[in-house]
């Protein structure tokens, strides 16, 4: 998983409430395991004029022209801005796959569903939740102003607008701990892996019978 530090990102919208995680990654892509390749079909329904399929070539698609992820302005955005209890739906990690596949690393919303959240995490993404007056008024200013670009900095958990506005955020420690490590469940795992091994070295002296293999 790669770390999250700081990131300065491009803001692209994504203004309606209640998102949910099959508007955010189609059921239908759901049949790999895989954490890449889900970026042409994030959105699907809304980005394309057509039914996408999995496998298909995304390039050739009609695009919805009237969806702002279309918008040249907002064409390599990492930071997206939403409405309330975005995420929620079912509890596919596709959905944070998805996001950051596209090249989505923070989300900025006023709340999640807690499952989508918690899987960001485990995943390179920060959701960042703020006030719903504070996510308006960064809608109204990165509509009037082409190319804005939000400051993300995780170590000091605050979030810098293009006027110096500096805006706090909260984040628990032991998240924080594994974004900015770029530790999933696995790396957390792993870091205890002498300690591991070591306890299984002690079993196999005291029940070897455990470990032996059947002919």
């Amino acid at each position: 998983m790669k770390p999250f530090t700081q990131l300065k990102g491009l803001v692209a919208p994504m203004d309606r409430a209640n998102v949910d995680t099959d508007m955010i990654i189609p059921k239908q892509f759901l049949k790999s395991i895989k954490r890449s390749g889900f970026g042409p079909n994030l959105f699907d329904e809304l980005r394309y004029l057509d039914e996408g399929q999995p496998g298909q070539d995304c390039s050739n698609r009609p695009l919805n022209k009237d969806f702002p992820l279309n918008f040249p302005r907002y064409q390599g955005a990492s930071v997206l801005l939403a409405r309330e209890n975005f995420g929620c739906g079912s509890s596919r990690e596709h959905a944070p796959w998805a996001l950051e596949d596209y090249g989505f690393r923070c989300i900025i919303a006023p709340s999640y569903a807690d499952i989508f959240f918690n899987n960001c995490f485990k995943n390179g993404v920060l959701p960042i939740a703020l006030g719903a007056e504070i996510v308006d008024r960064l809608f109204q200013e990165m509509y009037a102003t082409e190319g804005y670009q939000l400051d993300v900095d995780l170590e000091a958990q605050t979030v810098t607008t293009p006027s110096g506005e500096v805006i706090p955020f909260e984040v628990e420690s032991g998240r924080k701990h594994c974004l900015l490590n770029g530790l999933d469940d696995i790396g957390i795992t792993l870091q205890q892996a002498d300690a591991i091994r070591e306890y299984e070295a002690k079993r196999r002296k005291e029940a070897p019978w455990l470990f032996s293999r059947s002919a």
